[in-house]
C-alpha cells in the first residue's frame, strides 16, 4: 500500500510548509467566519431591539443590513481563499510535484 512517490511527497520540506501555512490560513478564516456568524446569531438572541431600530424613516431595520454583511463577509472570505490557494498554494503543489518526480 506504500507507494513511493507519495512517501516522497510526504516527507518533501515544501509539502510540510503548505500543510502548515494552507492549515493556519484555513483556521484563521473558520474563526474569523464563526465570530461573524456567531456574533450575529447571539445579537439576534440576546439584543433584538437593537436588531430591530429601524434605519431612517423607512421600514428596514438594522438587522437587515447587517445580516447581508454576514453574506458579503462569507463571498469576501471565500475570495480571499480561493486567491491564495491559486497563487501561494497551487505553486507550491507545482513545486512539490516537480520534486517527487526527479
Amino acid at each position: 500500500m506504500n507507494d513511493p512517490m507519495v512517501d516522497k511527497i510526504q516527507k518533501n520540506p515544501k509539502y510540510l510548509e503548505l500543510r502548515r501555512k494552507r492549515n493556519a490560513f484555513g483556521w484563521l478564516l473558520t474563526l474569523l467566519m464563526m465570530v461573524v456568524y456567531y456574533g450575529y446569531i447571539a445579537l439576534i438572541a440576546f439584543n433584538k431591539p437593537f436588531l430591530a431600530q429601524p434605519i431612517g424613516a423607512g421600514v428596514i431595520s438594522l438587522g437587515i443590513p447587517i445580516g447581508m454583511g454576514v453574506i458579503v463577509f462569507t463571498v469576501l472570505i471565500t475570495a480571499i481563499y480561493v486567491r491564495r490557494a491559486n497563487s501561494e498554494f497551487d505553486a507550491l503543489t507545482t513545486d512539490i510535484l516537480k520534486d517527487a518526480s526527479k
